[in-house]
């Protein structure tokens, strides 16, 4: 596999790992990353370590349940089931821009980093550029998001940290956030 070489492993780094195997399906890697697992990496590593375990979180807990609602209802109109790869999939496309929809701006930063992930990954592995718009209809807000240099490292960092985290035989340890309570992992991070 060609690419250039982790600094701290040694190793293929896993921004190349992952662009191999994403432009060609004869590669084949275990390692992919979607954007939930981007979202995660930034809200907390224990849930994305969780996720990618595929333990599956309380679908009946009332954020989930919120956030489903918002996610499935804002924008009905333009709403089109969108999946690349099966590694991102958009909530919708709007004047051709990538559009993001989140239930509230709280947890603004991942969200953000979600849709640059999609955006990067529309770049790097399909070859087509776009715009990005976070949306959270609840609060009418609409953030332009665009992929630079600056994000464009913030997604091959966490590209790196999220193949870190999920290589790990153990979860990293539990630390008491402010929205840990709201978090539907909470009952079982909890009790591990």
């Amino acid at each position: 596999m060609s690419g250039h070489t982790d600094e701290r492993t040694g190793e293929t780094d896993p921004v190349d790992l992952l662009l191999e195997s994403a432009r060609d399906e004869a590669v084949e890697s275990s390692f992919h990353v979607t954007g939930v697992m981007m979202q995660y990496y930034e809200v907390c590593e224990r849930e994305l370590w969780f996720e990618s375990r595929d333990i599956e979180i309380d679908r009946e807990n009332p954020n989930v349940v919120r956030g489903t609602h918002v996610d499935e209802t804002a924008y009905d109109e333009k709403r089109r089931n969108l999946s690349i790869d099966g590694r991102i999939a958009p909530d919708l496309l709007d004047d051709g821009r990538v559009v993001e929809v989140k239930p509230s701006s709280t947890l603004v930063e991942p969200a953000r980093l979600q849709l640059v992930y999609y955006l990067w990954y529309l770049d790097r592995v399909v070859g087509v550029e776009k715009e990005g718009v976070l949306a959270h209809p609840t609060e009418r807000k609409r953030e332009s998001v665009e992929l630079t240099d600056e994000t464009e490292q913030q997604v091959e960092d966490a590209i790196r940290g999220i193949y870190d985290v999920i290589r790990s035989e153990t979860p990293p340890p539990a630390t008491e956030k402010p929205f840990c309570e709201s978090c539907a992992y909470y009952d079982f991070c909890w009790s591990c």
